[in-house]
């Protein structure tokens, strides 16, 4: 299982945060088929979710702002969003770091493995889903907090499903991963959040504003309009932080913890699972 060259997924070394961000892509590209419609499922039901908090809140499409009155109730809001975002890109985290993982041994995984219940460690997934969303959601209401948080937990997904460690351990081990190194990972998380937030901003105000432009928005079916224009993007942009997350979890392992070496080592015949398994 040679490295494939700079065409690869992710090649056994280490990366720089260019080389990161192109392996998430490529990742991304070779599993959108999985990927992206489980996405788009979770954003439509976020949106969904949204949709009367921001009517108590009085907001309105595309950029969903408020006035400075109703300020604490759009707090709230934006808090619950960043609870749906985090449990959403944990759960899309689960398929992309098993991707990820077959990507590192050379394969590519298909969607009947990626999808399948056996051994995908699916209800660890939700619970921790459910856990990290509230931490973020709670975080989210005390301001800068949740930019700590978010920094943190990118690699609680690959940790249960890749690392094989107890559920409860994968936030500490995501922990641990994000600040070594100075926080390298961490920062690359934020710096991924970053980009793809500019992405969905324009995207998300820019199609619903060009539309409107070409007087091709019903005033009566806006808002519906924009709640779908920013599931769309999101079911992009959730995968492609998810696969991100996968990424940048195992080259943390190849830079920390030489995982590299250890699979060039390893004997023929080993399983998948106790490859990249932590060492116990």
């Amino acid at each position: 299982m040679l490295d494939a060259g700079p065409t690869a997924v992710l090649p056994r070394r280490p990366l720089t945060v260019g080389e990161l961000l192109d392996s998430a892509v490529l990742l991304l590209r070779g599993q959108a088929h999985v990927l992206v419609p489980v996405a788009l499922v979770l954003t439509v039901a976020e949106q969904l979710l949204l949709h009367p908090l921001r009517q108590v809140a009085s907001t309105g499409p595309p950029a969903w702002l408020v006035e400075f009155e109703r300020f604490g109730v759009y707090w709230v809001l934006l808090a619950v969003g960043a609870a749906t975002e985090a449990a959403i890109i944990l759960l899309l985290g689960n398929p992309a770091a098993r991707a990820a993982g077959a990507a590192l041994l050379g394969r590519a995984a298909g969607a009947r493995e990626l999808l399948r219940p056996a051994g995908a460690r699916w209800g660890a997934t939700g619970l921790l889903a459910v856990l990290t969303g509230l931490l973020m959601g709670g975080l989210a209401l005390l301001g800068p907090a949740w930019i700590v948080g978010f920094a943190l937990l990118g690699a609680v997904a690959p940790a249960l499903v890749v690392d094989r460690v107890h559920p409860l351990r994968a936030p500490l081990r995501a922990t641990a991963l994000a600040v070594r190194g100075g926080g390298r990972a961490g920062w690359i998380r934020l710096l991924g959040y970053l980009v793809w937030w500019i992405v969905r901003l324009g995207l998300g105000i820019g199609v619903h504003v060009g539309l409107n432009s070409l007087d091709l928005v019903d005033p009566a079916w806006a808002w519906w309009l924009s709640m779908a224009v920013w599931a769309g993007v999101n079911a992009v942009a959730y995968p492609a932080l998810a696969c991100l997350d996968a990424v940048l979890h195992l080259e943390t392992r190849m830079r920390t913890e030489g995982l590299d070496i250890r699979l060039s080592r390893a004997r023929a015949g080993t399983p998948e699972t106790v490859l990249l398994a932590v060492m116990r």
